[in-house]
């Protein structure tokens, strides 16, 4: 059995310096705890190198921007912790995960402009976030909640509050066999799963959400990339629920998913065609190139 999160060997940078893993601690009123004043970003690093670091690292400042928290480290010395925390642990490949917090301090109510914004960043080995769905397609259940509107919450920053329907989406997709679970938008359109973009193929084209009410994936901007690159029409656009009866295949999208065929969602089938293994090949040897 894997050591639990909190109980292991290594370094994790907080606020400025390596420390020992078990001592990676907050106070129980760190404010991000309660309001949840947090944002995070998850990366990973391919033979030493980090996918797109450094726009991990902009969208992290921004993210901070959006929720009212600048968080203080640029751009170049959250680079230099991500990569000083891989190199203590000696790992070439690896996840790793930012996040940026308001921490203990003198406010515990709602606001908390006088609590200091803190940064940590720490870093692991793993494998395939979906295992052997890769190869087989993922089976995805459908959530009984919505992605929210712009108006109600800052729906392009990667924040930890935005995540709560997440985990108990996933939750209820595990309850019942499947790997995750798919949301559609306040309006009723389809949007993503718990935690990666959708993508969908039909006559040899590429369909997506417009992510106008979601985070716009570093991965998805890449897999648009490369389909475009092949000649592939994409279109990104509102997708009505009704329409997934007639796409013949699907894939998600994220630093954790990758790029993961779908074989099933809900009652709706989809093969885990030509399409979707090239561009997952695509994406793997240009990560690692």
């Amino acid at each position: 059995m894997a050591a639990t999160y909190d109980d292991r060997d290594g370094k994790i940078w907080m606020d400025g310096k390596l420390v020992d893993w078990r001592a990676a601690n907050v106070h129980i009123l760190t404010h991000g705890l309660h309001y949840a004043s947090s944002v995070f970003e998850g990366e990973r690093c391919y033979n030493g190198k980090i996918f797109e670091s450094v726009k991990h690292s902009e969208r992290l400042k921004n993210s901070g921007k959006l929720l009212d928290m600048e968080i203080p480290y640029s751009v170049e010395e959250i680079e230099k912790a991500k990569y000083d925390v891989l190199k203590a642990n000696g790992w070439d490949d690896a996840y790793v995960r930012v996040v940026a917090w308001r921490g203990a301090g003198e406010d515990m109510g709602v606001a908390s402009s006088r609590n200091p914004v803190r940064m940590a960043v720490a870093a692991w080995e793993w494998g395939a976030y979906y295992g052997d769905a890769k190869m087989k397609g993922a089976k995805l259940d459908i959530s009984k909640w919505k992605r929210p509107s712009p108006e109600t919450i800052p729906v392009h920053a990667k924040a930890a509050g935005l995540y709560m329907i997440c985990t108990m989406s996933k939750h209820a997709a595990e309850a019942k066999g499947c790997s995750d679970s798919l949301f559609m938008d306040y309006r009723g359109y389809v949007a993503e799963a718990t935690g990666a973009n959708i993508f969908f193929v039909r006559d040899g084209e590429v369909h997506t959400p417009d992510a106008d009410c979601f985070l716009n994936g570093i991965t998805r901007q890449t897999v648009i990339r490369l389909l475009k690159e092949r000649n592939v029409t994409v279109h990104e656009r509102r997708i009505a629920p009704e329409e997934l009866e007639g796409f013949e295949q699907c894939w998600l999208t994220g630093t954790a998913a990758e790029v993961t065929p779908v074989g099933q969602i809900g009652d709706y089938t989809f093969e885990v065609g030509q399409m979707a293994r090239d561009i997952s090949e695509s994406y793997e040897k240009l990560v690692r190139s």
